[in-house]
């Protein structure tokens, strides 16, 4: 009696403690918070062919700007062989994040006869700041052997102008007085400190190794994602108590030990959300509320199972082993063909459909877990305890009860 009462006030309270300080936890994508949607394409340019390692490598650098600018929770992901998916959350401006973003961000540093001496390659760090008059400057420091480089160059060119540019525009060309061994220069030119701090993000992100191509902005305002949120929510909540109903009206005493099962599924299925860092989108919800489905149809055809056993006259213990042995094949195999289903979509599907699918499969694993693990548990603690002996509280009709149970087994 203590272990079916105790674990089911444990599992309620743990339920109303957590929920939504766990379902608000997860990350939410920009069709429930808003944001911006940027689909970058990477183009071919007689210099440099697109490849599938110059696009992986163009991901790990749009990912380093927009963490460099400060965007919080950023989306940055590869998608087919050329292009790539950004998504900023609560962005509303993505005009200037797109500039630094999809800038290819080649440095050079040329003499008065445009041969190019240097390269951002030769950079070690970039940072914005003030010089002494006010002005907003770039700070850069090169590596060692960049520093040997630019050391040689300014000595080769006293008198002379060096031009520093970036995707062929100059940023400054000043005129050299004198070699700077020191391993250090200053950019100037630039009109706020906003414009010296994009510029610093370029140089120490460094340049794309393709050109990228802007296909598609999409901006979704925080109202429009609010409402989507509340709404997926009212939902999601509306859709539980029918089913807990459903289960408590039709199955009574194991539709509420399903109950508690599903309450169980709903943590779990969260908390690996969350473990994962998953960004939880309203396809991805569906995907959830779609194998909730699976977790309330694996209950029912082991209580299904179950009545079947206590008709041919088997005691209740006997009867609940039973249904869920003979369930078991069938809810597996029910499970195992749509987790097939679940990952060809998740490898050959992209972008939501993949939500949708990773969401689903997890789905899938915990409701096998809660449907035959938590559900046996707390059925078999309940019926020990003896407090309820009638097969009419397990969801049986009591005058079949009388009449197919006389004889059977005990």
């Amino acid at each position: 009696m203590l272990k079916f009462f105790g674990a089911v006030i444990i599992i309620i309270g743990v339920f109303v403690t957590c929920i939504r300080p766990l379902a608000e936890s997860i990350k939410q994508g920009l069709d429930l918070q808003g944001g911006t949607h940027i689909v970058l394409e990477a183009q071919d340019t007689p210099d440099a062919p697109v490849t599938d390692d110059s696009v992986n490598r163009a991901v790990t650098i749009v990912e380093r700007r927009i963490n460099e600018m400060g965007l919080t929770e950023p989306i940055v992901q590869k998608e087919g062989s050329r292009r790539i998916i950004v998504e900023l959350p609560g962005e509303k401006n993505p005009e200037k994040a797109i500039e630094t973003i999809g800038k290819t961000a080649v440095m050079e540093f040329k003499d008065e006869s445009g041969t190019t001496r240097m390269t951002g390659n030769d950079l070690k760090n970039a940072k914005e700041q003030k010089d002494n008059s006010g002005k907003n400057v770039v700070a850069i420091e090169f590596t060692d052997e960049g520093a040997k480089k630019f050391a040689d160059l300014t000595a080769a060119n006293v008198g002379h102008k060096i031009s520093i540019t970036l995707d062929g525009d100059v940023l400054t060309a000043p005129v050299v007085n004198e070699a700077i061994t020191g391993g250090k220069a200053v950019i100037t030119g630039n009109n706020s400190l906003e414009e010296a701090k994009n510029l610093a993000i370029l140089l120490r992100s460094g340049a794309l190794p393709v050109q990228l191509k802007v296909l598609e902005v999409r901006t979704i305002g925080p109202s429009l994602g609010q409402d989507s949120k509340d709404k997926s929510e009212r939902a999601f909540a509306i859709g539980i108590l029918l089913i807990m109903l459903f289960l408590v009206v039709v199955y009574r005493m194991s539709g509420v030990v399903a109950n508690v099962a599903l309450l169980v599924y709903v943590l779990i299925l969260l908390a690996i959300l969350k473990y994962l860092d998953a960004t939880l989108t309203l396809p991805g919800i569906a995907g959830i509320i779609l194998s909730m489905g699976f977790a309330v149809d694996a209950n029912i055809l082991i209580f299904e199972r179950f009545k079947e056993e206590v008709l041919v006259g088997k005691s209740l213990r006997t009867s609940m082993h039973a249904g869920f042995k003979r369930a078991f094949s069938t809810i597996l195999d029910a499970n195992v063909s749509v987790m097939i289903a679940a990952i060809v979509l998740i490898t050959m599907g992209a972008g939501t459909v993949k939500g949708f699918a990773v969401n689903l499969a997890l789905g899938i694993v915990v409701s096998m877990f809660t449907a035959i693990v938590v559900s046996r548990s707390l059925l078999t603690w309940f019926i020990n305890t003896e407090l309820i002996k009638s097969p009419w509280f397990y969801g049986l009709n009591r005058k079949l009860d009388k009449e197919d149970t006389k004889g059977g087994q005990a």
